[in-house]
């Protein structure tokens, strides 16, 4: 088995589902910093012996600081059918993070984003304004300690920096997110791809994972292996791990 930084929870001919370290990139970026796809590109070349570029489709993204599931694809067809599953939302990805401040116990957000290329911001805009996107999310307050709430994100919109945007506009900003949160130096965002749930697009049958984000700070005030996995996904297969 080759050496990889990355967990891999499942891996059959035409899906591999991991686990993105924090920090690590999704795709090669300008800093040049090992990322995600090519890890697994490699991983799959020596695994198999296959020689020359593995192929390998990247169908959905996480931000760089953010760690948690992802899926890719190892076929063609297995990359379209899964790529059908994001645009018509029938892929199944939330998350858990840790915001600043109490919030009620349940909500719906939706704002309209306008993403800044030059930087990279992102920020909420008057509805319909020009080039903005509408985004929607709804969360559930799990849990609340030491002055912030633990909550269960679901997303209905992919819209770049989503979660962290909504979150600092609702006046509830992530923890330890540098880029809109005022995070301190030091604090590792506390955003994780903990729930997910596609179609395979080959056997035709549900998928489901969940693997708990690092419990260290901030996430070690909460009681996470206590968390009502059974009342977020309706488990057809199920890994419940606590990455230690």
């Amino acid at each position: 088995m080759p050496d990889t930084p990355v967990r891999i929870l499942y891996e059959d001919n035409h899906v591999l589902v991991v686990v993105k370290p924090c920090n690590m990139p999704t795709q090669a970026d300008s800093s040049g910093d090992l990322d995600l796809l090519s890890c697994m590109k490699d991983y799959i070349g020596k695994k198999y012996h296959k020689p020359g570029a593995v192929y390998l489709g990247l169908v959905h993204r996480l931000d760089r600081p953010v760690g948690g599931l992802v899926v890719f694809a190892r076929t063609s067809k297995a990359a379209e059918r899964l790529s059908e599953q994001v645009r018509t939302k029938t892929m199944n990805r939330q998350y858990l993070t840790v915001v600043r401040g109490s919030t009620p116990p349940n909500g719906r957000l939706v704002d309209w984003l306008l993403k800044d290329p030059k930087t990279n911001m992102v920020t909420v805009v008057p509805p319909g304004a020009p080039m903005a996107k509408e985004a929607i999310l709804s969360f559930e307050k799990l849990e609340e300690a030491d002055g912030c709430s633990l909550l269960k994100v679901q997303l209905y919109t992919g819209r770049s920096h989503q979660i962290r945007v909504q979150m600092m506009h609702m006046g509830h900003p992530i923890w330890g997110d540098a880029r809109y949160g005022k995070g301190r130096p030091g604090e590792q965002i506390a955003l994780f791809g903990a729930f997910l749930t596609f179609i395979h697009p080959t056997l035709k049958k549900q998928m489901s994972f969940a693997f708990c984000p690092p419990v260290r700070a901030p996430y070690d005030a909460f009681n996470l292996p206590k968390c009502p996995w059974s009342d977020i996904m309706d488990w057809s297969q199920a890994i419940e791990e606590v990455n230690q």
